[in-house]
């Protein structure tokens, strides 16, 4: 334990440490499976695995806890690019990427790879335009950048607008699955899961900031790919597929598309439909056709890219990092480690879906006796907690596609009990979940936190206040917006990818461009960055309203997932003509911008936090 309590020993020993910290955590899977074969109960098992992982992550926020200002808000900008890389991917990978995007796919076929996609394309823009520079500025939070760069507190109160919304909104998806993973591991309803899911993230980071947030994180990213790799790798093999999924589904593919003819996918529609839930309609390989269908993909990838540099919360690992180039060089490890759950997705997808529809595999239940159906015990499991529901509409006791009726985000974490693997395997994937969910949930409400506490209350409101007052306004914020995402969360407003793609047209609205534009282009004043971040957000939270809640029809297809393409438009045409029409930024400014162009020397703020 000394290594964890003295920072510099423990950054020089990383690698014992969390290889010690893996082969734990592989030998604790080795026990609960020795466990199992002696009859310990599966929720037994569930309940194990996420205890012993919440408490895994519990205790290394703790010993990274700190009353330093400097690691609380940038762990102290000693983060090794490697382990970076690891905890930004594990801040990345969220509940929608763990456990909704197979499921997105699952349910609404490839076009959901829009989201792969822009995810993807998002962290080579910010490789490109935003994380080296941002951290030569040397600033703690977006909001910080934004208002020294800009000045005035004007634009920096924007900043910190824009920022708690799209946060707020993303952490409430984040809470959503926690609440979903613990609902089936505990065996308790949803409601109570969101508040389960919400004292293990504050456990992580109340105390240690971004400091324990940044250890905690890269213990996450272990736990949760080997959670996703696992189950894929054992149905493909056990399909005789091999070993690596990911090259060789395309015959699985192949075999889902006569299945789904032969079971009429996309033409036997449910005569009702099922709150929250839905039965499969979307044929799984099926390009939608057309210049519109082109169209919305290309939106939809848009947004997610210029969502991805937007987020304040990922932009904030890049302030870690010892330097410029370790910035640069830590984006490229995210890469690495983001693309490892990404290109696994469409496979675990592909194979979930064959072993429902597939009449030659032992799990398929589509053509079956309804009452058999209902007791196999995953279909039990996840109905007890209102996740999945049979309704016979044809009265003859079989169950048809257009019968079946399940919540897309638990694709992932029921894989294992529909495909028959050990339960150890369903514990291990909800501890995956539960990492997935919490990683992306501490760094979102430490983002949330930290802009209000320094920008607001230290730069705005009490320029005078000491570290230990900051210091425990945010760690009060903590306590408060938790509750509140947490309460939100509850009333399942929206799914996981909904909740997200919100999030991310909210953050490109308001501060894409400002931040962009804020390093690109010298004539960028406040006045255009405060008209930018107003009339985006303002456009963008407008038209969202309209479409989604006041029937408007939307404009070329741009539909509520999509609204951050009209806020960002609004965004640019507001930010160019204003800052145009108004005088230039002083020379000072202009010459910080330049310097923080050259990708190497010290921060441009030096010592001044």
């Amino acid at each position: 334990m000394a290594l964890l309590k003295k920072d510099g020993d423990f950054i020089d020993n990383l690698p014992r440490i969390y290889g010690f910290y893996t082969g734990g955590f592989l030998i604790f899977i080795i026990l609960m499976a020795i466990l199992e074969q002696f009859g310990v109960s599966a929720d037994t098992i569930g309940i194990l695995f996420v205890a012993f992982t919440v408490v895994i992550y519990a205790a290394i926020g703790w010993l990274s806890r700190t009353t330093q200002v400097d690691a609380y808000y940038v762990a102290g900008r000693r983060v090794p690019k490697v382990f970076n890389g690891m905890a930004t991917a594990a801040d990345w990978m969220s509940g929608a990427s763990f456990v909704a995007m197979a499921g997105g796919i699952y349910m609404g076929g490839h076009a959901y790879l829009a989201f792969f996609v822009g995810w993807t394309g998002g962290y080579v823009l910010v490789a490109v335009l935003m994380a080296p520079y941002l951290r030569k500025f040397g600033c703690y939070t977006v909001p910080d950048f934004i208002g020294t760069r800009y000045g005035g507190n004007l634009a920096r109160f924007c900043a910190i607008v824009v920022l708690v919304v799209a946060s707020f909104t993303y952490v409430t998806a984040q809470i959503n699955a926690t609440g979903t993973v613990a609902a089936r591991a505990l065996q308790i309803p949803f409601e109570y899961g969101v508040w389960f899911g919400l004292v293990g993230i504050l456990l992580c980071s109340m105390l240690g900031g971004m400091r324990a947030v940044t250890w905690t994180q890269v213990a996450q990213y272990i736990v949760l790919i080997i959670a996703y790799l696992v189950p894929v790798i054992w149905m493909s093999n056990k399909q005789d597929f091999g070993l690596i999924p990911q090259f060789v589904y395309g015959d699985a593919v192949a075999r889902i598309a006569e299945l789904e003819v032969m079971h009429q996918v996309g033409s036997l529609l449910p005569p009702q439909s099922v709150s929250g839930l839905k039965a499969l309609t979307v044929p799984h390989s099926t390009v939608a056709e057309g210049g519109l269908a082109a169209w919305k993909f290309v939106t939809l990838v848009l947004c997610m890219m210029l969502g991805t540099a937007s987020l304040p919360h990922i932009l904030m690992r890049y302030f870690t990092t010892p330097s410029v180039a370790a910035a640069r060089g830590s984006v490229a490890w995210s890469l690495l480690f983001i693309f490892l759950l990404y290109f696994t997705a469409p496979a675990l997808a592909t194979f979930t879906k064959l072993q429902v529809l597939d009449p030659n595999l032992s799990t398929s239940i589509i053509g079956k006796a309804i009452a058999d159906v209902s007791n196999l015990d995953w279909v039990r499991n996840w109905s007890n907690v209102g996740f999945v529901k049979l309704v016979d509409f044809n009265g003859d006791g079989i169950l048809q596609i257009n019968e079946f009726f399940m919540r897309g985000d638990i694709v992932v974490l029921a894989t294992p009990e529909i495909a028959g693997l050990p339960y150890v395997i369903s514990g291990l994937v909800a501890a995956g979940g539960i990492a997935a969910a919490m990683s992306t949930a501490d760094g979102l409400l430490l983002a949330i936190a930290n802009a209000l506490s320094h920008d607001l209350y230290y730069k705005i409101l009490d320029p005078k206040a000491d570290t230990r007052h900051r210091l425990i306004v945010a760690r009060g914020l903590l306590l408060v917006l938790g509750a509140a995402a947490a309460a939100v969360a509850s009333l399942q407003l929206t799914n996981i990818l909904g909740a997200v793609a919100w999030a991310f047209d909210f953050a490109m609205s308001g501060l894409f461009f400002p931040l962009v534009l804020g390093i690109w282009w010298k004539r960028g004043n406040r006045q255009g960055a405060i008209a930018g971040m107003i009339v985006g957000f303002l456009t963008g939270s407008l038209y969202l309203y309209l479409v989604r809640f006041a029937g408007m029809e939307p404009w070329l297809g741009i539909d509520h997932l999509r609204f951050g393409v009209i806020g960002a438009a609004a965004s640019l045409i507001a930010m160019v003509v204003v800052s145009l029409l108004t005088p230039p930024p002083d020379e000072e400014t202009q010459r910080m911008i330049d310097e923080v162009r050259v990708p190497k020397g010290k921060s441009i703020l030096g010592s001044v936090h």
